[in-house]
């Protein structure tokens, strides 16, 4: 199969290449496409075999539920009929935006698409193309990151092209991706909203619209998950949790402590490392950047692979800032939990 680069740069000039990604979805076909958080590989939903190539063009587990995307709220009665008013707070506030919120599943919405859970993950992207492309479709559109699994997301079509020429129907080139990590996932189905992955819009913002608590899965505050012989410490609650993910291909180490003392010793394994024979890559945010962190985390990395680093070495961010807490999320999973205090 020969993947197709369809240009909407321009989204005022692309109704005909909008109308050609739809067919395609609509068809039963994968269509990659840019959202403001990473470009996400879309299917029709509600097609279960549509939903199934999704799994095997990512090489993705089949218990690893996939995110829905919808451009109307009135399209949410399709997938669920669970909506507690604290979701709709946040649904009239922070949508369309980088929040999946998680609610007990229609029985129409198949399970191939749920990754066999009785919930429904749901979200309406804050993305010109993205909006357009699922009302043209005329259907929610499920739409997990476009990369292969384990991978670094993809923050640029070319990251998609570099995982996924070949495997998939389409790629929509857009404009690089404005926050560059997941969105935030938030469950609603307990009596307390609780965060499963942590995004760009925090906790304290969730607050805020709801007027109270929200809480974050447990799973999320174990640095490292696995003790010494391997048994997981914490059981995820999110299948999608206990999965490895975002790795480069170089080994990659993280390091924690005072910005300076970090950024010294940093250079000094650099070095050590480059005399041994090794390439190696370097990643360090000024101590209060978080959102610059978010946008280049991933793009940093996958620059990395395309210069054949060996080895990298990354400086972590205050995980007490929840923007921070998000990027180190993700950090500390691409290292595989690779961290050494200086």
């Amino acid at each position: 199969m020969e993947t197709k680069l369809i240009d909407i740069t321009d989204i005022k000039k692309g109704e005909v290449q909008l109308r050609e990604a739809a067919s395609l979805l609509c068809a039963g076909g994968l269509v990659a496409f840019p959202t403001e958080t990473v470009y996400g590989l879309g299917a029709d939903a509600m097609n279960p075999k549509a939903a199934e190539k999704i799994y095997a063009a990512k090489g993705r587990p089949s218990d690893n539920p996939l995110i829905v995307h919808i451009a109307e709220l009135g399209d949410l009665a399709k997938l669920t009929s669970n909506v507690p008013d604290s979701a709709k707070k946040l649904m009239d506030n922070l949508w369309p935006g980088p929040l999946t919120m998680i609610f007990k599943k229609k029985e129409e919405v198949p399970y191939k698409t749920t990754g066999g859970l009785d919930t429904v993950a749901v979200r309406m992207p804050d993305h010109p193309i993205a909006l357009a492309l699922i009302r043209e479709s005329g259907c929610p559109i499920a739409a997990p990151s476009a990369n292969l699994s384990g991978k670094p997301s993809p923050t640029r079509w070319e990251h998609v092209y570099q995982d996924l020429n070949g495997a998939i129907d389409a790629i929509v080139k857009g404009e690089p991706c404005r926050v560059g990590i997941e969105s935030t996932v938030l469950d609603m189905t307990g009596e307390i909203p609780m965060v499963l992955r942590p995004g760009i819009l925090t906790p304290e913002q969730i607050e805020r619209v709801i007027g109270g608590k929200v809480i974050l899965d447990p799973a999320l505050l174990v640095h490292r998950p696995r003790d010494v012989s391997g048994t997981e410490m914490i059981a995820p609650k999110a299948p999608g949790m206990k999965y490895k993910h975002y790795a480069p291909k170089a080994e990659m180490m993280i390091l924690q402590g005072d910005f300076n003392r970090v950024k010294e010793e940093m250079k000094r394994i650099a070095d050590e490392k480059r005399k041994q024979g090794s390439k190696v890559g370097t990643i360090l945010f000024d101590e209060n950047e978080f959102e610059q962190a978010a946008h280049d985390f991933f793009s940093q990395l996958r620059q990395m692979d395309e210069d054949h680093v060996d080895f990298i070495l990354a400086g972590a961010l205050s995980d007490k800032n929840s923007i921070g807490f998000a990027v180190m999320n993700r950090m500390w999973k691409s290292a595989g939990y690779h961290v050494i205090q200086v």
